[in-house]
């Protein structure tokens, strides 16, 4: 699923050829949005929201899109041939040089933009982690209130409710680098790591928020994120997707556990992440280095 990172870019990208212009042609499926109403009107604002896409137009409506596990958006020049079928897509938008298409998403509406702070997806929507400025006091509230304490820390985590941006990978990275059991419950988090937690997921998407391959390693001399450094080549994660592999850290083999209601597979070192670690406050010395 495209995580908080990927919807900033996909953000930022579409803003680039779409915003302050007029739109010559757009559609959706035959029996989905009707999204001939905003033909002839100017594409307003391009914004991330979590995990959720919103396109304003000049006439009061916005197009809302989450594109959960298999959904996209891409950007073609006019006339440019595209790289999936036509038959995938589930909402076009044509400006006079450009052509936004979503492909697959299960989620793609028009609404009222004044309605949008209704909308039951997006109202209860946490701190966007992808911002600028996250506000991580109130992530860190929502995270450690008496309704999420019985919750894993790992489904606390992927709670857009709580905190909007953080997905399956980041979720394993961040307890990983914060030498956290995504299995204790939540409510038995010290305070102090529940702020590292949010921190360093805020830190990681702002990391990767300019493209390429996801990256939650630092560099070789531990002096910058590996997201920032162009070209690239080598580990990129410390343990999501390594199931049966040794530990970048400790060399002791990675495990994995599908488990929540949402069945999602999480990953982790039983040295480094044991059985209720996080319920205290662990020696700064012994995150491992990260942003330098």
């Amino acid at each position: 699923m495209p995580e908080g990172d990927t919807l900033f870019r996909t953000a930022a990208v579409l803003r680039e050829v779409l915003a302050g212009r007029q739109v010559v042609a757009a559609r959706g499926r035959p029996d989905g949005v009707p999204l001939g109403r905003v033909v002839g009107q100017v594409v307003d604002s391009v914004e991330a929201a979590g995990k959720h896409l919103l396109i304003g137009f000049s006439g009061g409506l916005t197009l809302h899109t989450h594109l959960r596990m298999h959904g996209s958006w891409h950007r073609y020049r006019a006339g440019e041939r595209w790289r999936r079928s036509p038959s995938r897509a589930v909402a076009v938008i044509e400006v006079p040089a450009a052509v936004a298409v979503c492909f697959g998403a299960p989620t793609v509406e028009l609404i009222d933009t004044r309605a949008l702070g209704l909308h039951p997806a997006l109202a209860g929507l946490g701190p966007d982690l992808s911002s600028a400025e996250p506000d991580l006091a109130e992530a860190e509230r929502r995270l450690t209130s008496v309704s999420r304490a019985a919750l894993t820390v790992g489904e606390a985590l992927l709670d857009q409710t709580a905190q909007a941006g953080l997905g399956n990978v980041y979720r394993s990275e961040v307890c990983f680098i914060e030498r956290v059991d995504p299995f204790m419950a939540a409510g038995r988090l010290d305070r102090a790591v529940v702020r590292r937690l949010l921190r360093t997921g805020a830190d990681l998407l702002a990391a990767n928020g300019s493209g390429g391959e996801r990256v939650t390693m630092p560099d070789a001399l531990g002096a910058a994120p590996a997201a920032a450094l162009p070209g690239r080549r080598g580990p990129r994660l410390w343990v999501y997707g390594r199931a049966g592999r040794p530990c970048r850290r400790c060399s002791t083999v990675i495990r994995s556990r599908v488990s929540g209601a949402l069945a999602r597979r999480t990953y982790w070192c039983p040295s480094c992440q044991p059985e209720d670690a996080g319920t205290r406050p662990a020696h700064a010395a012994e995150s491992p280095a990260m942003l330098g």
